[in-house]
């Protein structure tokens, strides 16, 4: 349960530091790499959407929901068919 919370509370940061990276101007203050390097010049701005797509992913993930006693399937296996 705590490794889902770290890892919520990582995707609203990664969100959050992603998106102004993303929204700085290009010359601004916080540019890693500068856009005249050839070739590799863009990189941080494709780093920093590849985190804001992964923190996007992580905050839609749902925590599954366990099912209460009386609702398991019978047999006892999580599939229906007998524990073995």
């Amino acid at each position: 349960m705590s490794s889902q919370i770290f890892r919520r509370v990582g995707a609203v940061i990664g969100l959050i530091v992603g998106a102004i990276y993303l929204l700085n101007p290009t010359a601004g203050a916080l540019e890693l790499i500068p856009d005249i390097v050839p070739f590799v010049g863009n990189l941080d701005e494709a780093g920093a959407t590849a985190l804001v797509i992964w923190a996007i992913q992580q905050l839609r993930q749902r925590e599954p929901v366990p099912l209460p006693p009386e609702v398991q399937r019978p047999g006892g296996g999580q599939d229906g068919g007998p524990v073995r």
